[in-house]
């Protein structure tokens, strides 16, 4: 019982503050939506709330450089906008080479220019976008960094999945992450 409730109890704030998006986000002006974005494998919903910033800059309508500008390079990123990016997964999973119990977690990126970007998979939950805690951090697992055919104007994370593993994808502007993940057997 125990292995679900954490689970269940984020998905429901998930839901509920999606629900409330519309009255509650009109009052702070959000100009990112949410987005929920989910797969399953085996049996197991593994589940990601996150907004979604576009390229263009919101008040001026001016294309912004994303990575290596609006997104620095070496420095901690939320992997979206607004509040820190939600992962929901039911069972243990193995995310790229690190096991990732069953729950709620915050994801975050460290994108590279140069040298192996990484996905942050964090301990805390429900923080906004700029509270991350290094001291929560649960992993850290290598992205794979690849250059995108066409231009993606609204950052998207997208859950590709087979019957036993799927990969995780960050892709914006011309640019793709990526890293593998399966069920923990």
């Amino acid at each position: 019982m125990k292995k679900l409730f954490l689970p269940i109890v984020a998905l429901n704030v998930a839901l509920i503050v999606l629900a409330a998006g519309p009255t509650a986000l009109a009052q702070q002006k959000r100009f990112s939506p949410a987005e929920i974005v989910s797969g399953v494998i085996d049996g197991d919903r593994v589940m990601i709330v996150y907004s979604r910033p576009y390229t263009k800059d919101p008040k001026s309508g001016e294309k912004r450089k994303i990575w290596g500008d609006l997104v620095p390079y070496s420095k901690v990123w939320r992997a979206g906008a607004n509040e820190a990016t939600l992962l929901i997964t039911q069972k243990d999973i193995v995310l790229g080479n690190k096991t990732i119990p069953a729950g709620a977690y915050s994801l975050y990126a460290l994108p590279e220019e140069k040298g192996t970007s990484k996905l942050i998979v964090n301990k805390q939950i429900g923080q906004g976008g700029d509270q991350y805690d290094e001291k929560q951090d649960l992993a850290r697992v290598d992205l794979k960094k690849e250059t995108l055919a066409e231009p993606v104007d609204q950052f998207t994370i997208a859950i590709d999945v087979t019957d036993k593993a799927g990969v995780l994808k960050l892709m914006w502007e011309n640019t793709q992450f990526s890293v593998p993940f399966s069920i923990k057997k």
